[in-house]
Formats: structure tokens, sequence, C-alpha cells
């Protein structure tokens, strides 16, 4: 394994970290969707340092996005829950 593989795995393994809700497929379908939006290449055709870019770039927008939504949490009511499409929810409505 050369030195550019094991920085694609370690940043695939902080992306992982990044998702917990996520199965790995998902993701990795996720990064497939990427490399076709951003390189008009699927998964199987990017190259190591392309695929590094792509895992780094989406590493940042999770840092991004987790970011924003830190502040938005602190400032909601008791019993009020961001959805995974960043909409407040009700608790209590989420539960039925």
């Amino acid at each position: 394994m050369n030195d550019l593989q094991r920085e694609a795995l370690a940043v695939l393994a902080e992306l992982v970290s990044l998702s917990p809700d996520l199965r790995l497929g998902q993701l990795l379908a996720h990064l497939g969707l990427l490399g076709e939006a951003h390189l008009e290449k699927g998964l199987g055709y990017i190259e190591d340092d392309e695929l590094v870019a792509i895992l780094y770039r989406h590493r940042s927008e999770l840092l991004a996005r987790s970011q924003d939504i830190m502040p938005r949490l602190a400032q909601q009511p008791r019993g009020v829950a961001i959805s995974v499409s960043g909409s407040p929810t009700l608790a209590a409505e989420s539960q039925r």
C-alpha cells in the first residue's frame, strides 16, 4: 500500500466518523456520485489522487455542515429537534 492509499483510507475513516448514521455502502455510493459530478468519472475510473481530492472535499462539506448545525441546535427551544434535512421538528411529533 502506498502513501496515497493510506491517506485515502485515513480520510475515509474520518468520513465514517463524521457520518455515523450512514452505512459504508451508502458513503461509497455518495463518493461515486461526487466523482461523477466533479470529475465525470465513475468510482472505478477515478485515480487515487482524484479520490483523495473527492474525500477531502466531502470531509470539508461535512465539517462545514456540522459547524452550521451546531449553533442552530443551541438556539432551538427545548423539545425541538433538527431533522436530517436541517428543518426543525417537534420531538413529540417525531415519536408518533
